[in-house]
């Protein structure tokens, strides 16, 4: 790569997504609706005219929801290397969401197919791109369960350590449970109403001087009127989490659904806050419960947890500093970001597939 880059950033509006005719094209088509949501002819334009206009080595692909593109990405003359950056097996998601947390037939019937479509989508990606990135092992042997010969590489989400480091001391009394993710988000949601709804009542009732805040973008109106809630804040967008993370005496993370690993469990602990999390939400990162974050099932155990932070000082001390250093040691940006450059130069190398 030479000193000077240049760097192009087209940003195309995304049109309304889960509309009737989009919802019956994921009934009986063979695109999961999810797929259907980012699949625009805009897009499709845009996309085939800047392959036309450039000679690319590699396209990246953010996930599935992107692979109606697969095919303007074959046809372009240049035949870039095409990689997809797994962020979840979204199959996987779908089912422990439909298995666990949908409590209508209809949404369950939906879900149900929804997730088989895509399972079928994620094997046809795993065949026709000429790499993968994943967050970790457990989703590099899941996806090499389905097709052994997929070339995956594991690259773990990261955070810029030495940024977050300026969230680390704060003046301020730290009297805030927070927690951070797009609102929008289903997994998010079902966790914001969960702990809310469920855990809160209970902590807040014993520590009136705590307070939740709930960071996230684009809050949905069930996430809204938890903002009414006594000691509850919604913060809906903001600029930046720092501010947050300085107030904050722990993040919580009761995700109840998910897949792939969890940004905000990172970022939390390289901001020097302890972090309380299902272990589903912890799933995939390099930690160990009760030595680098706490891992709680249920609402009792998660109030429990929290409390605990809340009353011992020396073990909050610990457990921030603990999460701080692993995350400096694994999950930094400059250790990621070298480890997939290496890889973008191996794909280019290699024979196309």
């Amino acid at each position: 790569m030479g000193a000077e880059q240049n760097v192009e950033c087209l940003l195309i509006p995304l049109e309304q997504s889960y509309t009737p005719g989009k919802l019956l094209r994921g009934l009986t088509g063979p695109l999961p609706v999810t797929v259907l949501n980012y699949t625009t002819t805009r897009m499709r334009a845009e996309l085939t005219r800047t392959l036309a206009d450039g000679n690319f080595d590699l396209v990246q692909m953010e996930g599935i929801h992107l692979s109606g593109y697969l095919p303007v990405i074959s046809r372009a003359a240049s035949r870039p290397r095409l990689i997809c950056d797994w962020h979840n097996i979204e199959s996987e998601l779908l089912e422990r969401y439909v298995a666990n947390h949908s409590h209508s037939l209809l949404r369950r019937w939906y879900g149900a197919r929804t997730a088989h479509l895509t399972k079928t989508r994620e094997r046809r990606l795993l065949e026709e791109c000429d790499g993968h990135l994943v967050c970790s092992e457990r989703e590099r042997q899941a996806l090499l369960a389905r097709v052994p010969d997929a070339p995956i590489r594991v690259t773990a989400n990261g955070v810029d350590a030495e940024a977050a480091a300026q969230w680390v001391q704060s003046s301020s009394p730290r009297r805030d449970v927070v927690f951070v993710g797009s609102m929008d988000y289903h997994a998010n949601v079902d966790a914001a109403l969960y702990f809310a709804r469920e855990i809160w009542p209970g902590l807040y009732q014993s520590h009136p001087d705590l307070r939740l805040v709930i960071v996230g973008s684009r809050p949905v109106e069930e996430v809204k009127a938890l903002g009414r809630l006594e000691g509850v804040t919604v913060t809906g967008t903001v600029d930046s989490v720092g501010p947050y993370y300085q107030n904050a005496l722990v993040s919580v993370v009761p995700l109840r659904v998910g897949s792939g690993t969890r940004l905000k469990v990172l970022e939390a602990m390289a901001a020097g806050v302890p972090v309380v999390s299902t272990a589903l939400g912890a799933e995939g990162l390099d930690v160990i419960d009760g030595q680098h974050l706490i891992l709680a099932e249920g609402p009792a155990a998660f109030a429990a947890a929290v409390l605990k932070l809340a009353g011992d000082e020396d073990e909050w001390r610990r457990l921030a500093s603990a999460g701080r250093e692993a995350v400096r040691a694994r999950y930094d940006w400059s250790a990621i970001g070298s480890s997939l450059f290496q890889y973008y130069e191996e794909l280019v190398a290699r024979p196309l597939r």
